[in-house]
Parts: structure tokens; C-alpha cells; sequence
């Protein structure tokens, strides 16, 4: 692999804007007395990937190398690490540090750190380096933030759990959508929507898919096993389910109204935004004639997530992949822009990276 820098990590990154990534290597910090070090099988890829690689989400500081659903094998430990064994299967999520101190990290709801979480990528870590993610051969990071992946698990099909994964079980979890015999509607189907139609089946709800697309009415039905699949386009359609779920986990960021999906709730329903659309516009009082909640949800905590993870090992919950090698990656993030693909891109870092 051609490389414009020497190192001790083989990467992929972005130099500039354009967000294209090409072969990129640099060093790691050596493991220290509470880290783990992996050997990185695969990473899932992410919207967050686009929009920080070309800087839409704020300042790029380049070179980045993007990535933060991670999983791999442990190769070394730290010398007071007791949690972690040198070969477990491991993962690493959107973040890599936090302060450890304030109320938030004491309740292991780190995204949320008073003093501003570490991302995995394009973030500043503590010593002052910038983190640099997962499109890498392997990664250094404080035990707390790694995760123990079921044994039999596959490692490619646990990647996208870290994020798209953990983004939508987290409210399901916080507002108590594991009630088996609830409703659920799940708006857009991609990487977070389709983990939230399985997660939603696994705590026996009944699922109900919106979708401006017809085209993902029989994989909705049929391989994620929604009970109902509604054009969101169609007011007919929506008009007769009129207050009649009681949750609803918006997983669209493209922009979109929200009237029709409040006026679908139940009394005290509740709609959870995952999604980034630019805007959100609704008659405030759809929200209170009926006591309704609209709320907003990120990524989850370290317990929550360990949660998460061992809760698909035993349901034998498996995103949908598509495994592609790191050449692949521009194409991947073209496609993942026009929202082609089914419905997570996941790179075998193992078997391409070297």
C-alpha cells in the first residue's frame, strides 16, 4: 500500500472537502496502563462518515479517518486491564473518551459528558492528538469504552450494533417500548430503521413501516418481518391509522412533516427523532390536544450499549450487510448518499487493509 506518511497504523483517509479517501498512514499511542488495543476485522459505515470526512458537519481537521462502528480482536491490554483478554472479540462505538466524572458519566450516559465527549473520529482527545476512526488496522482505546461481543457473534455482522444499533435501542429502552403487545411505527428504513423493526419484533411489538418508497414494501414485510407497511405519501393510508400507535421512532433525515406521524399517536404516544432533518414544523397543538411527546435520542451509554449487544447474542438479531473491501469505500459512501444500500455498508478491514 502507497502511503503519503509513515507510521504504525495502515489507514484510510480523507485530505480535504472532497471527502475521497485514499491510503493513509500514521501512529498509534502506545497502549497505556487502561487500554485495549485491536487488530480492527471490520467497520461499519455511516452517514456521520459523509458529513465529517467533507466537513457538513462542522470542521474537518484533516487527515480523517472516519469509522466508528469497529469491531475487531484484542491484541494487547494494558497492564490494570482485568475486563479484556488478549484474542476476545471487541467493539468501539461513536466515542472514545469522556471525562468519567460529571453526573452523566457516573450514570455510564457518556454521549452526554458535561464536559463534551471524545469521538472516535475528527475528535480531540485529552493529550491534545486528534482520534482518528476505524477504515484503520487497528485502534487504541480506554477499556471503558469497549465492548465485549458475543462469542458466537459474527464480527461483520456486529459493526453496525455500535451505532446505527445502539441509536435506536436506546430510546426503545428509555421509553419503555419493550412493553410486548405495543405499537411501533418506524419511519425510513435504512441502517437505523431496519435494527428498529427488529429490535421492535424481538420485544414483541407491532410494527408498522412508513416509507415514501413502495419498492420496500416486501422486505419490510417479509425479511424484517414488519406486521404493516404504509406509504407515508399516501393520506388515505395515513389518515385511517389515525391515533392509533403508541411509539413512533423517526429514523428519516431527509426533511419531512411531522403532523401526520403526531396525529397517528395515541393519547401520551410518543415520537422519538433519530433522523437530522434541517427542521422540524408542527401545530403545537397536535402535541398538546392529546398530551403527546416529541423528543430527540443519540447514541447510547457504555452499560446500555454492553446491554444492547448481549441482547442481540441471545435474540440472534443480525443487521443486514452488505461486506465490501476498503478499495470499495469511496463507491460505498456514493451509494450510501443516494441511499442505496441494504441496509448497512460494512468494510472487512481484515481481508483488504494491507
Amino acid at each position: 500500500m502507497t502511503s503519503d506518511n509513515s507510521g504504525n497504523c495502515l489507514a484510510w483517509a480523507a485530505r480535504d472537502k472532497s471527502g475521497f479517501l485514499s491510503p493513509y498512514t500514521f501512529n498509534r499511542r502506545a497502549v497505556g496502563k487502561d487500554d485495549v488495543s485491536l487488530k480492527i476485522t471490520h467497520c461499519g459505515i455511516c452517514y456521520a462518515d459523509v458529513a465529517y470526512t467533507s466537513g457538513t458537519f462542522g470542521e474537518a481537521i484533516y487527515p480523517v479517518v472516519p469509522g466508528h462502528e469497529i469491531v475487531g480482536i484484542v491484541q494487547e491490554v494494558g497492564s490494570e486491564v482485568q475486563s479484556f483478554r488478549v484474542g476476545d472479540h471487541v467493539g468501539v462505538g461513536a466515542y472514545v473518551n469522556s471525562c468519567r466524572d460529571c453526573e452523566y458519566c457516573n450514570d455510564e450516559l457518556e454521549i452526554h459528558c458535561s464536559n463534551g465527549v471524545v469521538f472516535t473520529f475528527n475528535g480531540l482527545d485529552v493529550d491534545g492528538t486528534v482520534t482518528k476512526g476505524g477504515y484503520s488496522s487497528f485502534i487504541v482505546v480506554h477499556k471503558r469504552y469497549c465492548y465485549k461481543i458475543p462469542e458466537d457473534y459474527p464480527l461483520s455482522l456486529a459493526a453496525p450494533l455500535l451505532c446505527a444499533g445502539i441509536t435506536v435501542y436506546t430510546p426503545m429502552i428509555r421509553h419503555k417500548m419493550n412493553q410486548p403487545g405495543k405499537s411501533l411505527g418506524v419511519i425510513g428504513l435504512g441502517g437505523l430503521g431496519h435494527l428498529a423493526v427488529k429490535f421492535g419484533k424481538a420485544f414483541g411489538l407491532n410494527v408498522t413501516v412508513f416509507s415514501t418508497s413502495m419498492s420496500k414494501k416486501e422486505e419490510a414485510l417479509n425479511l424484517l418481518g414488519a406486521d404493516n407497511f404504509v406509504v407515508s405519501s399516501d393520506n388515505e393510508q395515513m389518515k385511517a391509522l389515525d391515533k392509533s400507535l403508541d411509539f413512533i421512532i423517526d429514523t428519516a433525515s431527509g426533511d419531512h412533516p411531522f403532523d401526520p406521524y403526531i396525529s397517528i399517536l395515541k393519547t401520551a404516544g410518543i415520537l422519538v427523532l433519530a433522523g437530522n432533518p434541517s427542521e422540524i414544523k408542527l401545530a403545537p397543538l397536535n402535541l398538546i390536544l392529546g398530551m403527546k411527546t416529541l423528543t430527540g435520542s443519540a447514541t447510547g451509554g457504555t452499560k446500555q450499549t454492553q446491554e444492547m449487544l448481549d441482547f442481540c447474542g441471545a435474540h440472534k438479531i443480525y443487521p443486514e450487510v452488505e461486506v465490501i473491501p476498503i478499495q470499495y469505500a469511496n463507491e460505498a459512501l456514493e451509494r450510501l448518499i443516494k441511499k442505496d444500500v441494504k441496509y448497512r455498508f460494512v468494510i472487512d478491514i481484515e481481508n483488504s487493509l494491507n
